[in-house]
C-alpha cells in the first residue's frame, strides 16, 4: 500500500475540509497513523494516507461482532463497515451482543457466525483479554481476525483498525489541564470512563489521569458503568448528589449526553461543565449548542471502513497495514464550524444494518 507522509497541520486541515458527500462516496485518501512494530500501542508511529482497494476480487463473507448498538458511537462503526462492504462488493453479517456485561453472548455469536462460513472476522471486543481463546481458535482455522475500535491483547490477530484510547483520554485531560494548570484555579472533576474491564476504558482511564496529574484538577470521583444512557444517568445523578460543588463532568459520550438534561433540571448548566473523551451525535449537538466544551474524535466511521479493507486485502494476499488508526484531533466550541462529522458519525436517520448481501 502506498504511504504518503503528511504534516500534522495538513492532516487536521484535510480532515476538517472533507465534505459529507465526498466522505460517503470517496472517503480516501485519509490521514492515519501506523504503529510499527504492530500491536503495541507504545510503538513508534508514522503518518500515512490510507487508500483502500477499489473492489474485492470476489464476494467474501465477513462476520462482524459489536459489543452493542445502544448508542450512536457504534452506529457510526456499523455505518462505516456496512457502507464499505457495499462499496467493495463483499457480504457482511453484523451481530450485537447487547452490552458490555455479555461477553459469553459475544463469544457465542462469533462462533455461530464462523460456523456459518465466515471468510474473515471483525471484532469490536467486549473484553481486552476475554476473547483471546476464541481468536486463537479462529486463527488456527486460517480465518483472519481484525480487531476494530476497542482493542484485544491476543497475539493471534491479523490486523488492528483502532486508535489509542489512552491518547483519547489524554486529549480530554490535556484540554482540562490547559484550563486549570498547576498553580492556577483548582477544579473538582468527576470522571466516568465507561465499563470496567474493557480495554478501551482502561486505556482511556490511564491516559486521562496521566494528563491531569500535574494540573490544578482535583479528581473527586471515578465511576465505571455500562454505556447505556440510563446507567450513565444514574451515575451522574448519584455523583451530583454527593458532590454539590462539582465543576466538571468528564466521561463517555453517553455520560456527556445524559448529563445535559440532568444539569438543566437542577439549574447547574452554568456551574458544571461537560467534556466527553470520544465523539457521538449527542456530543456533536452539545458542542454546537454550547452545552459540551470539547471532545476528541477518533473518526469512527473510517475505522470501520479500514477494518473491511484490511480483511479484503488479507484474504486476497495483498499488502496491508497491520496496525493503523485515524489521526486524532479535538473538536471544541471554537473550531466546531470547521468540523465535518462525516468521518465520525452515521447520517441522520441511519438505522442499524445487520446484513449486507
Amino acid at each position: 500500500m502506498k504511504r504518503t507522509l503528511s504534516a500534522s497541520t495538513a492532516t487536521v486541515a484535510m480532515v476538517f475540509a472533507l465534505s459529507s458527500s465526498a466522505m460517503a462516496e470517496d472517503w480516501y485518501p485519509y490521514p492515519v497513523e501506523v504503529w510499527t512494530p504492530a500491536f503495541n500501542m507504545d510503538s513508534p508511529r508514522s503518518k500515512a494516507d490510507y487508500v483502500p482497494v477499489e473492489k474485492a476480487a470476489q464476494k467474501w463473507n465477513l462476520c462482524v461482532s459489536f459489543p452493542h448498538m445502544k448508542d450512536a458511537y457504534w452506529l457510526g462503526v456499523d455505518y462505516g463497515i456496512t457502507e464499505e462492504a457495499k462499496r467493495v462488493g463483499v457480504a457482511a453479517t453484523v451481530t450485537d451482543a447487547g452490552g458490555y456485561t455479555n461477553l459469553n453472548t459475544q463469544i457465542s455469536q462469533i462462533e455461530d457466525c464462523v460456523s456459518a462460513g465466515a471468510d474473515a472476522v471483525i471484532i469490536g471486543a467486549i473484553a481486552y483479554d476475554g476473547l483471546n481463546n476464541l481468536v486463537a481458535e479462529i486463527s488456527d482455522k486460517g480465518i483472519p481476525v481484525i480487531d476494530v475500535i476497542n482493542g484485544m491483547s491476543s497475539d493471534k490477530l491479523s490486523a488492528k483498525s483502532l486508535v489509542s484510547f489512552g491518547e483519547m483520554g489524554a486529549k480530554a485531560g490535556e484540554f482540562l489541564a490547559d484550563l486549570h494548570p498547576a498553580g492556577g484555579e483548582s477544579a473538582k472533576v468527576a470522571w466516568f470512563p465507561g465499563p470496567a474491564g474493557a480495554g478501551w476504558v482502561e486505556a482511556g482511564n490511564a491516559g486521562f489521569l496521566g494528563a491531569v496529574e500535574d494540573s490544578a484538577i482535583e479528581m473527586v470521583e471515578t465511576k465505571y458503568g455500562d454505556t447505556g444512557k440510563e446507567a450513565q444517568a444514574r451515575l451522574v445523578e448519584d455523583t451530583l448528589q454527593t458532590y454539590p460543588d462539582l465543576d466538571y463532568i468528564v466521561g463517555t459520550a453517553v455520560t456527556a449526553e445524559a448529563a445535559i438534561p440532568i444539569l438543566r433540571s437542577r439549574g447547574l448548566t452554568d456551574k458544571v461543565k461537560v467534556v466527553s473523551y470520544y465523539y457521538a451525535p449527542g456530543v456533536d449537538r452539545g458542542i454546537s449548542r454550547g452545552q459540551i466544551l470539547a471532545a476528541p474524535t477518533d473518526s469512527t466511521v473510517i475505522q470501520g471502513r479500514i477494518a473491511v479493507d484490511q480483511a479484503v486485502r488479507i484474504l486476497e494476499g495483498k499488502d496491508y497495514l497491520k496496525h493503523v488508526g485515524p489521526k486524532l484531533y479535538v473538536v471544541t466550541q471554537e473550531n466546531y464550524d470547521k468540523f465535518d462529522p462525516a468521518s465520525t458519525l452515521a447520517p441522520d436517520g441511519f438505522r442499524p444494518v445487520f446484513s449486507v448481501k
